[in-house]
């Protein structure tokens, strides 16, 4: 059996390359969008990728599965479960549970694995030329390393109301079948830390199921079902506003991309001019680098492993927008952007300087600065975090408003008030404070160390 784990760290998520080498055949389960990495590793291994299969409809990527069939001929493999509602809509080989793929020498049963969502199903994977009993499961977003799938992500990401107390009921009976598996078969999951498909990600790529029955908390409730329930509610991150947008275009047929696009370089009038007609422009350079000069209006959201994630809270599927980043970032930003379906980048600029356009600066301050806008009654602190980490701990008197939802918070400012922001190491921090900048809030101070510094010292 050949076997290769690609991980997305850009958005925490794991796709697989499984084959037969006796056979030549290879599937790919919960493939990214930027379908190269599979052709390459077919390539160099002789191998013609057959089968294409998903564990469910993602909500946090844009899935590449139609991309390879289209560019393989491959066949899709999708679940058939869940009702009527969560049905893919375009052509492929339903999958009940029971059901079974075979790729040359390899066997996948599926086993249906509600809670995370509906359909959800995994695949117990069987090498038969070694072994008649199972050696791998494939969970999706059902067992992580050290966690299970979240099953609110259907009522809070895509507003379809009551699902999250059934799906968590679901996801109740899923473990108990999960826990009858041989202890023995290793655990590969779609997410790792850092994913907002769950709320305590393990760092290691895979795990057992005995492991997980050890180490995972939904293994240690019994049949406290209840408990088990308010625990998985509880506490969840907020799920990223374009994650709705990917569990319809992942369910729906969508034009394709089979190659990663070239985006253009912009001439200084070109770039000019959509900058004149209001195209939102990203900066995407280091928040040090922003701070010290950047274009009025621009959104700081840095290149770094959480830049799609950002950017799919603040950028809508309809606008087209520049890119402000350096010729060498240009293809890793393309990707990242078209891995949840971002496609509309009108082009990027790597220069701002040559532009001959004034430049804004952001206002950043120390500990000491910060400490003196502690209770000071004309000044207004607002922490930027998730609600849970502010929940957990924040400086007092501050408000809490999350940087992904400060676009439709901007009245929870007070202009009247010295406004000084921060999260916990100044990422999120950059991003609110060029939002606050754009809406008119010039004024905003920024302890960009954060909550990281703050509570690393004598206070």
């Amino acid at each position: 059996m050949f076997f290769q784990h690609v991980y997305d760290k850009s958005l925490a998520q794991a796709s697989y390359f499984i084959g037969c080498q006796a056979k030549g055949e290879a599937i790919v389960i919960d493939a990214q969008r930027d379908i190269d990495v599979y052709l390459e590793i077919a390539r160099q291994n002789n191998m013609k990728i057959t089968h294409l299969t998903e564990t469910h409809i993602h909500a946090d990527y844009l899935c590449g599965s139609r991309e390879l069939a289209a560019a393989t001929g491959a066949q899709l493999y999708l679940s058939d479960e869940g009702g009527d509602d969560w049905q893919y809509q375009f052509p492929h080989v339903g999958l009940k549970h029971g059901d079974k793929i075979n790729v040359g020498n390899l066997t996948l049963e599926v086993l249906h694995t509600p809670g995370h969502t509906p359909e959800s199903i995994s695949f117990l994977l069987t090498d038969h030329p070694a072994t008649d009993k199972p050696v791998m499961v494939f969970t999706g977003d059902f067992v992580f390393v050290g966690d299970i799938g979240r099953p609110d992500l259907l009522e809070k990401a895509a507003g379809i109301i009551g699902t999250q107390e059934k799906g968590a009921k679901q996801m109740f009976a899923s473990i108990q079948k999960f826990a009858q598996l041989p202890e023995y078969v290793q655990v590969w999951p779609a997410h790792g830390a850092g994913s907002a498909c769950g709320k305590a990600l393990g760092a290691v790529p895979s795990s057992t199921v005995g492991y997980e029955k050890i180490r995972n908390w939904a293994f240690q409730y019994g049949e406290d079902e209840v408990g088990f329930i308010d625990y998985l509610l509880d506490g969840q991150p907020e799920p990223p506003k374009y994650f709705a947008m990917m569990k319809h275009l992942n369910k729906v047929n969508r034009p394709l991309l089979v190659e990663v696009p070239k985006l253009p370089e912009l001439s200084k009038e070109e770039f000019i001019t959509a900058y004149n007609n209001g195209l939102k422009v990203i900066d995407t350079r280091t928040k040090e680098t922003f701070a010290a000069g950047h274009l009025p209006g621009s959104l700081n959201i840095q290149g770094n492993n959480s830049f799609a994630t950002w950017c799919g809270w603040l950028l809508n599927y309809e606008e087209q927008f520049v890119l402000v980043a350096n010729d060498s970032q240009i293809e890793d930003l393309t990707r990242k952007l078209m891995r949840i379906g971002l496609d509309n980048s009108y082009g990027y600029i790597a220069d701002i300087t040559e532009l001959g356009l004034e430049l804004e600066t952001e206002d950043t301050i120390d500990i000491e600065e910060f400490k003196t806008y502690i209770g000071n009654p004309n000044a207004q602190i607002v922490d930027v975090r998730g609600a849970s980490e502010y929940q957990a701990y924040h400086v007092d008197g501050a408000e809490h408003v999350f940087v992904g939802t400060l676009p439709e918070n901007l009245d929870k400012f007070d202009k009247d008030k010295q406004i000084v922001i921060h999260c916990q190491s100044g990422d999120r921090a950059t991003i609110a404070q060029s939002i606050l900048a754009k809406n008119g809030f010039k004024d905003v101070k920024n302890y960009s160390a954060g909550m990281k510094e703050w509570m690393a010292v004598d206070r």
